[in-house]
């Protein structure tokens, strides 16, 4: 899987200089009203167009290959993989709450000596 992801990293920038080396086809103001190519030569824009049409759908491929290949699993390291899902698997989740790890308030605490309606209160929450 690392050697598509290089291989979708040189595609794309190979696909980022054949953009960047072709003309722009766009009239108006870009052509100043002539024939943008009217003595050169057109099979070289071609080539370019074809090649960015290749190259683009490279990458689509290659995305979608390494995209399948990353859900089913299918990584070289198959006994590194299986180590860190046993350690995910070993530690606790966590409370969507917010507890955390902190342990329970003890069910039987007796009221403090200054017993007030706002202790009475905190006393029955933490029950």
């Amino acid at each position: 899987m690392l050697f598509l992801i290089i291989l979708l990293i040189i595609i794309c920038i190979a696909l980022a200089l054949f953009v960047l080396i072709q003309n722009p086809k766009g009239g108006g103001l870009a052509t100043g009203g002539s024939g943008s190519n009217m003595f050169g030569v057109q099979r070289t824009g071609d080539v370019l167009e074809k090649g960015t049409w290749i190259l683009l759908a490279l990458v689509v491929v290659l995305t979608l290959s390494i995209t399948t290949i990353g859900k089913s699993g299918g990584s070289s390291a198959t006994g590194a993989g299986s180590k860190i899902q046993e350690q995910l698997d070993k530690t606790p989740t966590p409370s969507p709450i917010g507890g955390g790890n902190t342990a329970p308030a003890p069910a039987n605490t007796p009221p403090a000596a200054t017993d007030t309606t706002k202790n009475k209160f905190l006393y029955f929450i933490r029950m």
